[in-house]
């Protein structure tokens, strides 16, 4: 039966994208905001899921890495990486030295998975999701020094019983406001409307911006947004990506930080832990596809 239920989830899909995917509806945009000039700015968190990579050639983590540290609109951006710390793709060693890479040059190591593939951390066993939230921890611990304050569910997906575990393992939940969807799914590494895609996602956190719903940290509200440094596609155009977050922040007319992206490790997660999931009950944005399969 579950499978069933997968297979027409996964129908339903293709039939919306291939259907419905050549008609583009028109955008509203919401209008300035009244006394817009003393509103408070956005800056934008970079974060990446699923890595790190342990290709030989061409490693996408090290592209985004390069990127990150020198480019033509922020030098020396920090990110988080939520990572698989235990990840059956071999070059576990490779992987090791990406992770220690990251925490050398400041950015955020955050924890993703400890399991052998990309487990849904609802369909563990509790004592095998125990067990591989404090191998996870212990994996970071020994490259960073100290233990993980924020997870991030595979596939964005949660509920009460793991929600639970993290916060019994000293973890706090990050999802996102904005996101790619990036994600390599059977090979597709690639997107088709990056700036339709962001700007109509930023579109929505306007909203909740101009209501005073979102935390402001050190003089700047914290948008969060998600890619994944696994995928070659987004490693070619992340700075393309991060040129599109500036413009369609100035289309919507949202004030931006004078530095756009986050530049220290502890302002950081000091941002990031500000944006957190507390309760099961809480209504959190779940991007993509995520929201409709898991609702």
């Amino acid at each position: 039966m579950l499978n069933r239920f997968f297979f027409y989830k996964w129908l339903r899909l293709f039939c919306v994208l291939v259907l419905g995917g050549c008609s583009s509806p028109q955008v509203l945009v919401p209008g300035p905001i009244p006394g817009q000039s003393s509103v408070t700015p956005i800056r934008f968190l970079l974060t990446f899921d699923d890595g790190p990579s342990s290709a030989t050639n061409q490693n996408p983590t090290e592209r985004i890495l390069d990127v990150l540290a020198k480019n033509q609109i922020q030098p020396d951006i920090k990110a988080i990486f939520f990572v698989q710390t235990r990840a059956a793709r071999g070059g576990n060693e490779s992987i090791h030295n990406l992770l220690l890479r990251e925490h050398a040059e400041g950015h955020l190591l955050a924890f993703h998975t400890a399991t052998s593939h990309h487990a849904n951390h609802r369909f563990l066993e509790p004592k095998d999701l125990e067990s591989s939230l404090q191998l996870g921890i212990d994996d970071l611990m020994k490259v960073s020094g100290s233990a993980p304050q924020l997870i991030r569910p595979p596939f964005w997906n949660y509920d009460a019983r793991t929600l639970e575990s993290y916060h019994r393992h000293g973890l706090q939940m990050l999802l996102t406001d904005l996101s790619a969807n990036d994600g390599k799914i059977h090979g597709v590494n690639w997107s088709w409307r990056k700036r339709y895609n962001l700007f109509t996602q930023l579109r929505r956190v306007k909203m909740r911006w101009a209501e005073g719903n979102i935390p402001t940290v050190d003089g700047n509200i914290p948008v969060v947004v998600t890619f994944h440094d696994l995928n070659s596609y987004t490693a070619r155009n992340i700075e393309v990506y991060m040129r599109i977050l500036l413009q369609v922040a100035h289309e919507l007319d949202m004030p931006v930080a004078t530095k756009p992206f986050y530049d220290n490790r502890a302002q950081l997660e000091k941002a990031a832990l500000t944006r957190t999931v507390q309760d099961i009950r809480s209504k959190a944005y779940i991007p993509g596809i995520w929201s409709w399969l898991w609702q």
